[in-house]
């Protein structure tokens, strides 16, 4: 099974660009930041030895999905990416050059480009790259106070 989680931080803004062809697809490229599991003796020595105590895993978003990570985040910002790993290479002066990206599929913003936080989500349900398909689930607008730990869950197997 190939799946990945990810939650990090934007290190630069994304870029979106425009495949030529036909349908002119959407493909937006961002880097992220994700921290190490490090104890607080373990960072503080990574960090003073000048280390990374981060990892930085390069993402691909396609099609609406791309088009609204473009939108709503930017460098710093905090994202949840869920995706698959997919390697390639290419040729550069004459040598190969190999690459790794996590594809994304599904991509919550946690923070916002306006300052505020959330857990609003875009998705991209498709087993195609070149697919365009994306949902939205809006914030629930009640007067329902929610504690800081509470993780609401959307589980269609939850009989109620």
């Amino acid at each position: 099974m190939n799946n990945v989680v990810l939650m990090g931080r934007l290190t630069r803004d994304p870029e979106l660009r425009y495949l030529q062809g036909a349908n002119n697809t959407a493909v937006c490229r961002f880097n992220l930041a994700v921290d190490k599991n490090l104890s607080r003796e373990k960072r503080q020595e990574m960090e003073s030895k000048n280390q990374p105590t981060a990892d930085f895993i390069n993402i691909v978003a396609w099609g609406r999905l791309g088009e609204n990570v473009a939108k709503y985040t930017g460098k710093g910002l905090r994202v949840l990416v869920t995706g698959r790993i997919q390697t390639g290479s290419y040729e550069k002066d004459g040598q190969r050059i190999y690459t790794t990206d996590v594809q994304a599929a599904n991509v919550e913003f946690l923070d916002w480009k306006d300052g505020n936080s959330s857990s609003n989500n875009y998705s991209n349900n498709s087993n195609s790259s070149n697919a365009q398909n994306d949902s939205f689930t809006a914030p629930i607008d009640d007067d329902f106070e929610y504690s800081a730990d509470f993780d609401p869950t959307e589980d269609k197997r939850i009989p109620f």
